[in-house]
């Protein structure tokens, strides 16, 4: 593999005598990972179970490494969301983010979805998940994984770090920042980076970090934590980011982070000389089975306002906090990552500035939608909680979800479960907050597939499971319609569609004939 020369020389300087180890590394074939869904599995479970062999990673408790010649992606546990790709490395900023159920969660460069998966599977349907990317491209693509995952409690947002600070100012708990990067430590995995690569790349992604860095300060509550996390090599945007960070903001203090044999800690002498930063973590490829990675775990200092009061550990605020309605307008499940983990954490191509106006409006609520729980009636096409007969219509679907239909508004012809946010919410370029739980249609209620995802087989009405190696698994998967066996059984109407234990979606069954309600989007071609 040709590397660019002025890297060389300067990892030549920077490792000394380790140089020709880390120059031999990339003569190895990358490794490749996947990631347990926990809300839907557990490791020790997928391991028994697992249709492929897979080998733990060490370091990350729910992550596998698999051969190179197995193709997750295209067996039905991956359109389950029973896991996600990515790269061994890459698991490790959100596996080290200590995130506790009921908190508020800010992964502020989220797409296309790996870190954003795995603090949602910590969440576990409490609390509250902004996963944000400015591009709105990329924001759809992280909504489709986020989605496959099962994700209730989460809002998806296309902004600017500047814009989310307007309306979340010391606001949450975690905060991810898996910054934007020059994208050195990929070099072996994505080879296309190597021709983006040039020193004056570095310095661009610096100063944009700085500004992440800025806004995450101001949006992280006090007693709160962030990680920050790169996959590049250079100084510059490493261990001289957090002396410039930490220097900057003096009530912000680096912590220990879990310990693994194979991590070695940051390097002082590359920045201001403070031992404080050997706390930082470097993940070497000449070291450690996986690819180039950066961590640091900071806390802000002191304590959260005591007014500050949560409900239950749902995430849900007292009443200081307004509802902002669901994706109105959005584009629910539009993207397709069929290889998730090819950029997490890196741009590729051309670095270009990102401007306010290249971002659509698509998320952007109509006025007067941002307002409190328990509004009016609802009357054909109108807005506001459900009548008693669309909510009869609904928990049909639902006997043992969790899913309120007394928490379920309607907003034209559609029933979104919300998050509570902050006012001025509505005014953010959004793709989703909460979940999409279906649509009434001539008298009668459709669930969606997200609301398929994010239920469990002991939560639906009526469940049709099928084996992993049933061929109609496929045909469910393309869209098409398929046939009972001769001595199957299957109750009549809408049935939530497994596979083995695992929802893939809805189908309406009548006469033997299993009718395909896969999203359209979804389908395989």
């Amino acid at each position: 593999m040709k590397l660019p020369e002025a890297f060389e020389e300067r990892m030549k300087e920077m490792l000394g005598e380790e140089y020709p180890a880390f120059a031999q590394s990339y003569e190895k074939p990358r490794l490749r990972g996947l990631r347990v869904n926990t809300m839907k599995i557990s490791p020790e479970e997928f391991e028994r179970i697992a249709p492929f062999p897979v080998k733990r990673v060490p370091w990350v408790e729910n992550g596998f490494f698999y051969d190179n010649d197995v193709f997750p992606a295209q067996h039905p546990y991956y359109a389950a969301g029973v896991y996600y790709l990515q790269e061994p490395s890459a698991m490790t900023p959100a596996s080290r983010l200590p995130v506790e159920k009921g908190d508020r969660v800010l992964d502020l460069c989220a797409a296309p979805g790996g870190k954003a998966t795995e603090l949602a599977a910590k969440l576990d349907g409490t609390g509250m998940l902004v996963a944000n990317d400015a591009s709105n491209s990329r924001a759809r693509a992280l909504l489709r994984n986020l989605e496959l995952f099962g994700t209730k409690n989460v809002m998806v947002t296309a902004e600017l770090p500047a814009k989310l600070t307007e309306v979340f100012s010391s606001y949450f708990d975690k905060i991810l920042v898996d910054a934007p990067c020059s994208g050195e430590g990929m070099f072996r995995k994505a080879q296309d980076v190597i021709g983006t690569w040039s020193p004056e790349r570095v310095e661009y992604f610096a100063s944009q970090q700085r500004n992440i860095l800025e806004n995450a300060y101001e949006m992280l509550v006090p007693g709160g934590l962030l990680m920050y996390s790169t996959c590049t090599f250079s100084p510059d945007e490493d261990e001289q980011m957090m002396a410039w960070f930490l220097e900057k903001y003096p009530d912000m203090e680096l912590m220990d982070l879990p310990p693994y044999e194979g991590f070695s800690e940051g390097r002082p002498e590359w920045a201001d000389g403070r031992e404080e930063l050997r706390k930082c973590v470097r993940i070497w490829p000449h070291v450690m089975d996986g690819e180039g990675h950066f961590l640091a775990l900071l806390r802000k200092k002191g304590q959260r306002d005591p007014g500050d009061v949560r409900d239950g550990g749902t995430g849900q605020v007292s009443d200081s906090l307004s509802r902002t309605a669901a994706g109105m307008g959005s584009r629910q499940g539009s993207g397709d990552t069929s290889d998730a983990e090819a950029s997490d954490g890196v741009f590729f191509g051309r670095a270009k500035k990102i401007r306010k106006k290249d971002l659509r409006k698509n998320g952007k609520m109509p006025k007067g939608m941002c307002r409190g729980r328990g509004g009016r009636e609802a009357s054909a096409g109108g807005s506001g909680s459900l009548t008693r007969e669309m909510a009869e219509q609904m928990d049909e679907f639902l006997p043992g979800s969790g899913i309120r239909s007394d928490l379920v508004e309607k907003y034209g012809e559609k029933g979104y479960l919300h998050q509570d946010l902050p006012k001025g919410a509505e005014r953010l370029n959004f793709l989703r907050n909460g979940i999409l739980v279906g649509e009434w249609k001539k008298n009668r209620f459709e669930p969606s597939q997200q609301l398929a995802m994010a239920c469990r087989p002991d939560e639906a009405g009526r469940v049709f499971s099928l084996r992993s190696d049933d061929e109609r698994v496929e045909q469910y998967l393309r869209g098409e319609t398929f046939h009972l066996r001769e001595g199957e059984t299957a109750a009549v109407g809408w049935n939530l569609i497994c596979v083995d234990r695992f929802p893939l979606g809805w189908a309406k069954i009548a006469q033997g004939q299993v009718k395909n309600k896969y999203q359209n989007s979804w389908r395989r071609g």
